[in-house]
């Protein structure tokens, strides 16, 4: 990375002025960019591993113990995964990858048991409640499938969007997710899911039913995630098709920023991840719905955001990547906005943070999502508004850089609200 050098002229005998510093190169604000990409995917992989010594140890010898454990390093894994997301959408190989890793709402009796209460095949998916934890073999589109061993093969291959339904999600955090917490049956009311450990158990210990295979199911959807990290991790290390995709064209690097900036922050999180549910009153709309972690992920997706603009990414490790960033070429092409934009994105991540105050105070997201809390609906909503609101002032910035051919991800939610309920 270049160093920006501060030029000093002598005016006087005994006085030294320093002259303006030297302008932000575009290069250098997207290979930082570029940086806390690689560090953030490599974050994620390196928790993901840890998930997966903690998921080989539950699966070896099961316990509370080892559950809670298990389920201590998937929230784990969360935090640095969260705020990659600030990558997607302006970003093609991010987008093409992203479904395996992190894709929901899911039908979750694709993989294994649930409460008599979900009921069964829908119009939409005939997998809805396929089990193939207790079912070895089955007809897919019209061809016998051999479940018998299940492997990441299996799952990336044949069950994740089986038939081409968005809703089979076979892979990735939130079928890791189901498999350590089961289903949520608490509704609007206080509670995460409470799988036994003993749905992992041996012999006539085993709850559940087909412990061997529901651990074999663990196992392998979490070396798959793994590997599908570590093939991201690469993408952005230097040489890979990611870093050099943003780094040859400066312009094209700022708008992949800005982008991801601003596609998260309305459609996505504003909109289908929050407003949607609230609307709704449905804790299933909930991003982390089988944990009850949703107020964390909200909160990390907003901290991605800024991080993108800062041009600062905070590693799990405690140290820190930074250099020049968007905040910098605003400043010097608007400095008012710059200070605007700065403010609400501080703003919007205080107001994330209140949902995560609000949860440890006592009130779950799932109550916050109930009809007629009043107090839930605020929290929500200020954060909403306030995602909304940093939107409007990215969209500025576009404009500030000279870029064109920026267009943000919507939602009906904010955008037709009435198609919501149609």
């Amino acid at each position: 990375m270049k160093a920006r050098l501060l030029a000093l002229a002598t005016v006087a005998p005994c006085a030294l002025l320093p002259l303006p510093a030297l302008a932000v190169e575009r290069s250098e604000v997207v290979e930082t960019y570029a940086d806390i990409a690689e560090a953030t995917y490599a974050d994620s992989l390196a928790t993901a591993r840890e998930l997966q010594t903690a998921v080989k140890a539950l699966v070896d010898q099961p316990s509370e113990a080892a559950l809670m454990a298990a389920r201590s390093a998937w929230l784990a894994a969360r935090v640095p995964y969260q705020q990659s997301e600030a990558f997607r959408f302006g970003n093609p190989i991010v987008d093409d990858w992203e479904g395996k890793v992190n894709a929901w709402p899911l039908d979750e009796g694709l993989i294994d048991y649930v409460d008599a209460s979900y009921g069964g095949a829908t119009e939409e998916n005939d997998l809805a409640a396929l089990n193939v934890i207790a079912t070895p073999k089955f007809t897919l589109s019209g061809t016998e499938i051999d479940a018998t061993e299940i492997t990441p093969e299996l799952i990336s291959g044949t069950l994740h969007e089986a038939d081409g339904i968005e809703a089979n999600v076979a892979s990735g955090y939130h079928a890791i997710e189901f498999l350590l917490w089961g289903q949520d049956l608490n509704g609007t009311e206080a509670g995460a899911g409470d799988r036994p450990f003993t749905d992992y158990a041996k012999g006539e210990d085993c709850t559940g039913g087909n412990c061997d295979r529901r651990a074999a199911y663990l196992v392998a959807a979490t070396d798959l995630l793994v590997s599908d990290l570590d093939y991201m991790a690469a993408q952005w290390a230097d040489g890979g098709a990611a870093r050099v995709a943003v780094n040859e064209d400066p312009g094209k690097g700022l708008r992949a920023m800005l982008t991801g900036m601003g596609s998260l922050s309305y459609g996505e999180q504003a909109g289908e991840r929050m407003k949607l549910g609230l609307m709704l009153n449905d804790p299933e709309e909930e991003h982390d719905c089988f944990s009850d972690n949703t107020h964390n992920s909200h909160y990390y997706d907003g901290l991605g955001i800024r991080n993108v603009y800062r041009g600062h990414y905070a590693r799990v490790d405690g140290s820190t990547v930074e250099g020049p960033s968007l905040s910098d070429l605003v400043a010097e092409a608007d400095p008012e906005l710059d200070k605007v934009l700065t403010g609400q994105l501080d703003a919007t991540v205080d107001r994330l943070d209140a949902l995560r105050t609000a949860v440890a105070g006592g009130m779950a997201y799932d109550q916050m999502l109930a009809p007629g809390n009043a107090e839930g609906e605020a929290l929500i909503m200020g954060a909403v508004d306030a995602l909304v609101t940093q939107t409007a002032s990215i969209e500025r910035a576009t404009t500030a850089l000279g870029l064109t051919g920026v267009a943000f991800e919507g939602s009906d939610s904010l955008d037709n609200p009435n198609a919501v309920f149609q």
